[in-house]
């Protein structure tokens, strides 16, 4: 996966105004920190908030626990944010990278073949994240992958990006959605009335049973299943539509700002809209959801833009920007690095010193510090793990 190159960091924390010639060339530093805030929750930032509801026992802190997971199907939790806000950046980012290498006269044909790439290493790598390396049994594989749906949307919103203009892409990102809503509208299971949306149910869940080799992630559903892919690509898209206003458009900084935050707030209200016939569900990544997130996604970049590359004020966001120059990295350490081992080397006695009930949550804020200075070592050294 691309990520940018770095605006200039100006000393200090003083306001600036973005150098306008250098913004098509220039990374968005807001960028990084925004994918360093998401990745926060995934390397540990989530458990510190589980450990302090237990510690605490407080209704507050519980409230705040709940939205730290998944809810078991319909609804929408903070929590559901992570994964497809990740998406959203990747496609973000592909103006800065495919649209800069078109710039420097690389054919269509030649970018297409690195887009496939990497969309394929991407799966190769969520497979391998899911069961290993150890040979097993084509049946005991699960093929569908956090990764790998990452993979897929990217190259095929990259495709369309490649092939096509912003009208066009627009017209691309609401036809998905729509004909994703239609197929789950009119279809169903075997034994199911059209339009069920159960997991047993419904059509998405069904045609992954019928096509995708292995196993699935809860035997007849996978929330990264195949069919569900097809609506993520419009997540993708929405994140190259909105690189192409900020490194494209020339209206002035500060608008791209208003623009970004008013479409956040049109699409949170059709998501609710959408909701009443098509229920906002991440295991399907129902239309509605990709609005919902997608909302979410907007504001939360035109925050970050506004304080960081429009204001200036980036010395909060260093912490951030660290986790995100390495995201991928840091998503699969858990494989080559026993992280909970490591923790209890260094820290161990940071829990006895605490003691119970809060030792286990002096042990989660440890486990992120000490994530967080490989992460910085990594970026010390200038080694990225880019795909």
């Amino acid at each position: 996966m691309s990520t940018l190159s770095a605006l200039p960091v100006t000393s200090g924390e003083a306001p600036m105004a973005i150098n306008r010639d250098n913004e098509k060339k220039a990374r968005l530093y807001s960028l990084d920190a925004l994918r360093g805030f998401d990745m926060f929750w995934i390397m540990g930032g989530g458990a510190i908030f589980h450990e302090i509801a237990k510690a605490t026992g407080s209704p507050f802190w519980a409230a705040i626990d709940v939205q730290l997971e998944h809810p078991a199907w319909n609804g929408f939790h903070f929590y559901d944010l992570i994964f497809p806000l990740f998406l959203f950046m990747a496609g973000v980012s592909t103006p800065y990278s495919v649209g800069r290498e078109l710039e420097k006269g690389k054919s269509r044909s030649q970018l297409l073949l690195r887009v496939i790439k990497r969309g394929l290493v991407l799966v190769l790598l969520g497979i391998i994240y899911n069961n290993g390396l150890q040979l097993q049994p084509v049946s005991q594989i699960r093929f569908c992958s956090v990764l790998g749906r990452i993979g897929l949307a990217y190259m095929f919103a990259n495709i369309i990006y490649l092939y096509t203009k912003e009208r066009a892409q627009m017209i691309w990102f609401a036809a998905i959605l729509v004909a994703y809503w239609l197929l789950l509208k009119f279809t169903a299971a075997p034994g199911f009335a059209p339009g069920d949306l159960t997991m047993e149910g419904n059509f998405a869940s069904y045609l992954d049973r019928c096509i995708v080799p292995g196993k699935l992630y809860l035997g007849i559903h996978d929330p990264e299943g195949f069919t569900s892919t097809f609506p993520a690509i419009s997540t993708a898209m929405l994140g190259i539509l909105t690189g192409n206003l900020l490194r494209n458009n020339p209206m002035p900084p500060v608008k791209k700002v208003g623009v970004m935050a008013l479409t956040g707030v049109v699409f949170l209200v059709l998501a609710q809209l959408w909701n009443l016939d098509f229920p906002i569900n991440k295991n399907l990544w129902t239309s509605s959801f990709v609005l919902q997130v997608g909302g979410i996604s907007l504001l939360l970049l035109a925050f970050f833009y506004y304080v960081i590359d429009i204001a200036g004020y980036r010395k909060w966001a260093f912490f951030f920007r660290v986790i995100g120059m390495n995201s991928i990295l840091i998503y699969i350490s858990g494989h080559f690095i026993d992280w909970g081992y490591s923790n209890n080397v260094f820290f161990k006695w940071l829990g006895q010193l605490v003691g119970e009930p809060f030792g286990a949550v002096a042990l989660s804020i440890s486990l992120v510090f000490l994530k967080w200075l490989f992460l910085y070592f990594m970026y010390k050294q200038k080694v990225f793990l880019k795909v």
